[in-house]
């Protein structure tokens, strides 16, 4: 399973897109249909009335006048080297960290196979540490790590057709005393962070060969983290286009439009889909084979809410003292979060009117983010938009 990006993109593209009848006497059967008919009726008259307040609701948000801010350039400078500082480095340097690790952790355990009991759960509990640091990180949709690819590579999502379980296994049995460098030439299906997971929660125990996965698996992650970490360090000023800010709003727009595509791929890829809240179920849950879903979908609106509520950003959103846009996003992620918290481990376990409702909620911050927040702030929604609403 040799390396071969246009595959991969390929890949990844296919993976993202893919009577009883009763006989009653005729009177019982002519009250049934006209109680039907009521019901119907009824149900209808229902749907029209929450249709007609959601239209009026999204109409009196469209119709809201939204007054931008004045941004200076240094202070847009000045928020921009934020968020680089606090956000953007940091987070990539943490999930490096964390997939080192696992990789020593790898290494202690795995000296005498077959790894199982404690061993195996410590194992686990380091994987899940790494997943949702890299979650956090995952909201950052631009740069190094989605030019080069790196992301498909560090988390191959969604995978529709199930081929992390098979490519692993596969690789594993053809590969029983894997290397790292071997590992970094095989596709983005058998790498990175769902590969770990197939290997630790897929099996009871570890054997030799999935032992020597894990650890290559982890090495090479490492290097790919520290890679995409070390870019941000050395050209953070030309990635979020920090000098130009005179100029151009390109490092804001860069910025709140992956922040808006990241929660919109979070509530359609990672929720509506696999659950089948709006259409067809497709797809899984993240960390599926982990029963961890909540913990992924908590550390990206945790991360999110970080982002949104930054008090650097906050205090360039009350120039405008007729804006109420930092308000709302701060009541509805808290309300966001709430009902989350409310959630089992495995989102999948959840009954529908909560997972809708949790739906729901991501699409309030949807739209405020839209249509209230990067108007505010003067930039424009990118055609990266996932959302339909």
């Amino acid at each position: 399973m040799k390396k071969n990006h246009a595959l991969a993109m390929a890949l990844s593209a296919l993976s993202a897109g893919l009577l009883i009848s009763c006989v009653k006497p005729a009177d019982d059967n002519k009250a049934a249909d006209n109680d039907s008919q009521t019901v119907a009726q009824e149900s209808t008259a229902t749907n029209d009335t929450n249709n007609a307040a959601a239209n009026e609701s999204n109409s009196s948000e469209q119709n809201t006048v939204i007054t931008p801010v004045d941004i200076r350039p240094a202070t847009e400078k000045r928020y921009l080297t934020h968020v680089t500082d606090t956000m953007i480095i940091p987070a990539y340097a943490d999930a490096a960290k964390q997939s080192e690790v696992l990789h020593d952790l790898a290494q202690k355990h795995c000296q005498k196979a077959p790894v199982s009991g404690d061993e195996l759960q410590a194992l686990r509990a380091q994987w899940l540490v790494l997943a949702q640091v890299w979650a956090s990180a995952e909201i950052i949709d631009f740069g190094p790590a989605t030019a080069s690819m790196s992301n498909l590579y560090i988390n191959y999502y969604p995978d529709e057709r199930g081929l992390v379980h098979s490519g692993v296994a596969e690789l594993i049995a053809a590969n029983p005393t894997l290397t790292p460098k071997q590992l970094a030439n095989q596709s983005a299906i058998v790498q990175g962070v769902p590969g770990l997971e197939e290997a630790l929660y897929g099996n009871d125990s570890l054997d030799a060969g999935q032992c020597a996965y894990v650890i290559s698996a982890s090495s090479a992650l490492s290097t790919r983290l520290k890679d995409i970490e070390n870019d941000w360090q050395k050209n953070a000023t030309d990635l979020l286009v920090i000098n130009q800010t005179a100029d151009s709003d390109q490092g804001l727009n860069q910025w709140f439009n992956s922040l808006l595509s990241s929660i919109e791929n979070m509530k359609n890829i990672a929720i509506d889909q696999p659950l089948g809240l709006t259409g067809k179920a497709k797809g899984h849950l993240p960390a599926t084979t982990a029963g961890q879903s909540r913990a992924i979908i908590n550390t990206k609106l945790a991360t999110l809410n970080k982002a949104l509520t930054d008090p650097v950003l906050t205090a360039m959103l009350s120039s405008n003292s007729k804006s109420e846009i930092g308000n709302n996003l701060s009541t509805a992620l808290a309300e966001t979060t709430t009902l989350l918290a409310q959630m089992p481990e495995d989102l999948a376990t959840a009954d529908k009117a909560t997972q809708q409702a949790l739906y729901d909620h991501l699409t309030t911050v949807t739209r405020l983010i839209k249509r209230q927040l990067i108007p505010t702030l003067g930039v424009r929604v990118g055609f990266n938009s996932t959302d339909g609403d």
